[in-house]
């Protein structure tokens, strides 16, 4: 079988398990799964683990596809999730997102953050990989220019700025406990839920 193929998925799948693997236990909802390929990875890697993609309509036959053709006990059917409309009723341990806060717009960002925050169970957390910008500028020349590529495309997505993002996540009963780099001029920014 021929399955939707993104070269960046596989490329990061592997750095990106190293830093969430401490947090995988229980559940996990994965916003934005794309062509399936972390969660696939993810979920063969922690059996014990119940991994639950989501995406717009548009791709959710691409991750159906690789659920189907990993034929793992512990992946669910993709679910549709827009970011801006309801999320589901349940309680995670992780919600976890890759490269997806630089495509969407601010209040799209801001939505999931304090989306995934209620559906958090205490103690759970938030992982997010991707590009960022820190102080208002951009890491690196290639960042810069990826972002000038972004908001060529549409204006309202790009680079967002990581003091926003941990204020945001401030608010919403979130603490930073890790600030990863990893190669190709990403991070990944790990949120805890406040236990009251």
């Amino acid at each position: 079988m021929n399955l939707p193929f993104a070269e960046a998925a596989e490329q990061n799948k592997a750095v990106i398990f190293e830093v969430i693997k401490p947090y995988l236990t229980g559940d996990a909802l994965e916003i934005g799964s794309g062509t399936g390929q972390h969660a696939v990875f993810f979920a063969s890697q922690v059996p014990e683990m119940r991994w639950q993609t989501s995406d717009l309509a548009a791709c959710l036959p691409a991750i159906e596809a690789w659920i189907k053709d990993s034929a793992l006990a512990n992946l669910p059917p993709p679910i549709l999730l827009d970011v801006m409309g309801d999320w589901p009723g349940y309680q995670y341990d992780l919600v976890y997102s890759a490269n997806c806060f630089h495509i969407m717009d601010h209040s799209a960002v801001a939505k999931s953050i304090a989306s995934a925050a209620s559906r958090l169970k205490p103690g759970g957390v938030l992982a997010i990989y991707g590009p960022f910008n820190y102080a208002g500028k951009y890491t690196s020349e290639s960042n810069a220019r990826f972002d000038a590529f972004l908001k060529s495309r549409d204006n309202t997505s790009g680079i967002k700025d990581f003091e926003w993002l941990d204020e945001l996540a401030d608010s919403a009963n979130l603490a930073l406990i890790q600030d990863v780099d990893m190669p190709a001029n990403n991070r990944c920014l790990i949120w805890k839920k406040r236990t009251l």
